[in-house]
């Protein structure tokens, strides 16, 4: 039985067209996946059908009788319910986690509030999350990431739905973090019975989680049809450039040179403050006694899950913060002393690390005059240009540019005053797979071009096993293995990394489907 018809669906904000004629059918209990790149529309059509798009909708949207693009409002929260992509915007934090669920299900039920509570902890229990009872009494800043999101999928099944909107539900989460969601969709739709709709730009999560998938690009269908047809046997060009996209293994020989940077038992505990008379707590041990080297020429990745210490060794290692002991020396000087031009580094969000009040070109210019350059628009105009941005983009500001142009802009300012070695700290986690890809191409062009040595920080597995010569994995604020990335891949020794490496999203379908088997 079919449960959702879309027909034509456009909708517009003015002139411009965000969803040109979107039309797909998703049968009761089904899933269906909608992936494209931002602004291909993807996440405006899903708004719209539960009621809550700004702009103007047209078309066709039949919930099993209900019109969604005129009653919307009736049944969603009940029958439909929507997870978003950054749970800690989407939850109140002035209320507990297990208030607002409860709230939920008594708006649409009438229920009391014990019954309301009583089924908070049910559905608390039912996504997996530990002592429910205890934890529906937490707010939703004492949750990690993945418990938050697990919280709004508990809320999403509170009123026992018969459709789930999963919005980008796993961006930015750390790889098993999101093999987790994803699995637990799986299990909610098959103990539930409600379909699911997943809204991603990555083909690898779509691909063992629905049956069903619909390529969009620039508001319109490129195509559409079995998630194991489409992923297998792409038809349109634009679905193979996806395809083509993903991560794949690199292939370039390396001979590393002499050590560049050396870190030898490094340390970094943060003292917690005394709460009340209780005695003080211990340090946390962010990073627990790290010894690795950095060679010249090479790309040493570092992967790990959030709270791992990879953030932390980071800026150690350019010196933005100063070990608790140990010593990092580059080029056999403390690197305290010696970063100056020769160390720099790109950060994850480069929006969070340019100054929304000055121009790219004078963010960039701002190393070039620290090391004595009077005139320095020209050499920032060959930067923009090599970068792959126009030399027009002077005079623009941060929020005038995508985010891939963004992390070009971090990019062009670290490697300014000439480094011998630049650290990028999750350069591409918040990208889309194609623009990931072009950032991926760039940092690699340049490392060969200048002669870069560059560490790499990632969660992601997949994009390490493309960009770096060795790998080192780090839990728990230390390294349990490090070697060259083919061996640690195809032969890992330690139990975290085979964990990890059993996470990785695929976009074969059958392989997907085979690892969520081993996962479960």
């Amino acid at each position: 039985m079919t449960l959702l018809t879309v027909d034509d669906l456009r909708i517009s904000y003015g002139d411009t067209t965000a969803v040109d004629g979107l039309s797909f059918q998703l049968p009761a209990g089904g899933s269906l996946g909608i992936v494209g790149e931002s602004g291909s529309g993807k996440s405006t059509a899903a708004l719209a059908l539960l009621g809550l798009s700004a702009g103007r909708v047209t078309g066709k949207a039949d919930f099993d009788g209900v019109d969604l693009l005129e009653g919307a409002a009736a049944i969603r929260g009940a029958q439909i319910t929507m997870v978003f992509q950054e749970p800690l915007t989407a939850l109140s934090p002035f209320h507990t986690v297990g208030d607002q669920i409860a709230e939920v299900y008594r708006l649409h039920t009438g229920a009391s509030r014990k019954a309301a509570r009583d089924r908070a902890v049910e559905v608390l229990g039912q996504v997996h999350i530990p002592d429910p009872a205890r934890r529906a009494a937490a707010y939703p800043h004492q949750f990690s990431g993945g418990m938050r999101q697990r919280a709004l999928i508990a809320m999403a099944i509170a009123c026992r739905p018969r459709l789930i909107v999963a919005d980008e539900p796993t961006t930015a989460l750390d790889v098993t973090v999101q093999a987790q969601i994803l699995d637990l969709l799986d299990e909610v739709r098959a103990t539930t019975g409600a379909a699911l709709l997943l809204i991603s730009h990555d083909l690898g999560v779509v691909a063992g989680s629905t049956e069903q998938v619909v390529v969009m690009r620039h508001g319109t269908v490129v195509e559409q049809g079995a998630t194991e047809s489409v992923l297998v046997a792409p038809e349109a060009p634009y679905t193979r450039a996806l395809l083509d996209a993903v991560p794949r293994p690199g292939t370039r020989a390396f001979t590393p040179g002499e050590p560049l940077l050396r870190v030898r038992d490094v340390r970094k505990h943060f003292p917690q403050p005394r709460r009340g008379g209780f005695r003080k707590p211990p340090p946390v041990r962010a990073v627990d006694g790290v010894t690795l080297d950095v060679h010249a020429g090479e790309t040493l990745g570092i992967v790990g899950e959030s709270g791992t210490g990879k953030t932390t060794l980071a800026r150690m290692m350019v010196g933005l913060i100063p070990p608790t002991s140990g010593r990092i020396t580059f080029d056999g000087a403390d690197i305290g002393r010696r970063r100056g031009r020769s160390v720099q580094m790109v950060f994850q969000d480069p929006l969070s690390s340019l100054n929304p009040r000055r121009t790219i070109g004078e963010s960039i210019a701002d190393p070039l005059r620290l090391s004595g350059v009077r005139d320095p628009r020209p050499r920032v105009t060959s930067l923009l240009e090599r970068v792959g941005l126009s030399a027009t983009e002077y005079d623009r500001y941060p929020h005038q540019l995508s985010g891939g142009m963004r992390q070009r802009v971090g990019i062009a300012r670290a490697i300014a005053p000439s480094p011998r070695l630049i650290v990028c700290d999750e350069p591409v986690s918040s990208l889309d797979v194609t623009t990931q890809a072009q950032v991926l191409a760039l940092l690699e062009e340049l490392r060969e071009e200048l002669g870069l040595a560059m560490v790499f920080v990632s969660h992601d597995l997949a994009v390490l096993r493309q960009i770096a010569d060795r790998v080192a994995v780090l839990k728990d604020g230390t390294v349990v293995e490090i070697g060259p990335t083919a061996e640690v891949y195809e032969q890992p020794r330690h139990a975290y990394t085979k964990e990890l490496l059993a996470a990785i999203p695929v976009t074969d379908p059958v392989e997907a489907r085979r690892l969520r088997a081993l996962r479960g």
